[in-house]
């Protein structure tokens, strides 16, 4: 396993990291979330990713119990928790980077989590309406208080990035050091336009999810559905157009020959795909099985084999011109 910087801060990640996102509570419990992060720690993982609003706090419960049961040495992983959508209605409750929000949401992270400190936190998505400034404040706040190490954004505009980093240090304090967007074959926008500047200039790290595009990269949606997949889950089914997209399925299929030209699955192509970023910090994968995080951790053997040129065919398959990614 290698590890990469966050950014320019210095702590670092495997490049290779395991989410809880859907899978814990929801398909495994504790001993399946064990199974599982044990697997990916023995491959090298030290970063597992998670939030408050997975599973209503559920997911944070299984890891936490899950870690527990592990036993590891603190100093050994990170672990990471994000705040926005809160758990309850009512206000001051849910969709807000308020003050009292975040404060709280940190309490309760680490309650379920059964931690002293999670070692990075994100503000789950931007919000409009509480002033940047009180936002920072309070992820400062969290820090200085030892319940966090560092903090960062997740699916921000770049513009609200560089605002929140430039009011911290005008006044001094903790600045946001990386982001969390949503990246893989399908989904670039993130790392195009003004995030490409964004990355060089403010050296920002990203920690990034869904590079299997929620299962659609794997290749087992060719056939329809299949009951045991992420989309068959209850509360999934906006998922369904997009695992049944002709046009995407036809990539999916167009992508076979690149992988089994390198020796690999359709998986771990489209992951080691994203490693090839110098961009990333880690790429984030989830597994509902043991055998999954295996195959998924190969990826990282796969990116060394992906030369510019098994890169270009990639992006013909997608529809991807050179100069669009330039730009």
């Amino acid at each position: 396993m290698n590890y990469r910087h966050l950014g320019r801060s210095g702590i670092q990640v495997s490049e290779l990291s395991f989410g809880s996102w859907v899978t814990f509570s929801n398909q495994a419990d504790v001993k399946a979330a064990a199974d599982m992060m044990s697997a990916a720690y023995d491959a090298g993982v030290n970063f597992f990713d998670n939030a408050e609003v997975y599973a209503g706090g559920k997911s944070e419960e299984v890891m936490g119990a899950a870690l527990k049961k592990l036993g590891w040495r603190r100093s050994s992983y990170l672990v990471s928790t994000k705040f926005f959508w809160g758990l309850h209605e009512g206000v001051n409750e849910q969709n807000t980077l308020n003050r009292k929000r975040l404060i709280e949401g940190i309490h309760g992270s680490l309650e379920r989590l059964q931690l002293d400190y999670v070692d990075l936190i994100y503000c789950h998505r931007p919000d409009p309406t509480t002033p940047i400034e009180e936002t920072v404040w309070a992820m400062h706040n969290i820090i200085e208080w030892g319940k966090a190490l560092y903090w960062g954004t997740s699916e921000w505009a770049a513009s609200e990035i560089v605002q929140a980093i430039e009011f911290a240090e005008r006044h001094h304090l903790h600045k946001p050091v990386m982001e969390q967007p949503q990246y893989n074959l399908f989904e670039r926008d993130r790392f195009s336009g003004d995030y490409v500047r964004f990355y060089k200039d403010y050296g920002y790290g990203s920690t990034t999810w869904s590079p299997l595009a929620s299962g659609l990269l794997t290749g087992k949606y060719k056939g329809g559905i299949p009951k045991d997949s992420r989309a068959a889950l209850k509360g999934y089914d906006w998922l369904h157009k997009r695992m049944t997209d002709q046009n995407r399925l036809a990539k999916v299929n167009a992508l076979e020959s690149v992988a089994k030209e390198l020796d690999c699955t359709l998986s771990q192509l489209a992951i080691a795909w994203c490693l090839k970023n110098p961009f990333v910090s880690t790429v984030i994968t989830g597994a509902s099985r043991v055998e999954q995080v295996h195959e998924n951790m190969k990826a990282a053997q796969v990116a060394p084999k992906i030369t510019p040129e098994i890169l270009e065919r990639i992006d013909s398959i997608f529809g991807i011109e050179k100069e669009e990614e330039e730009e």
